[in-house]
């Protein structure tokens, strides 16, 4: 399995807007994002690295293997 590292959230959200996320709200350091066909949003906190739980849980929630998000992040 392909190595996933830390970063930051604003590269995060560049990811999820990247593979049709929209933007639904924000409520403290929380954004939430929505995409059709998940079965519910995806909660990303504004902190300077997003520990790797946060990213794992995302990603196999929009259904994508670390191996497509490795090659996503490094593209974006």
């Amino acid at each position: 399995m392909p190595k996933i590292s830390r970063i930051h959230w604003k590269k995060f959200e560049k990811f999820l807007l990247y593979v049709g996320c929209e933007f639904v709200r924000e409520k403290g350091d929380h954004r939430v994002y929505w995409k059709q066909g998940i079965s519910r949003p995806i909660v990303l906190p504004r902190r300077k690295q997003l520990e790797l739980f946060i990213i794992h849980n995302n990603i196999r929630l929009l259904g994508i293997t670390a191996e497509e998000y490795n090659i996503i992040i490094k593209n974006l």
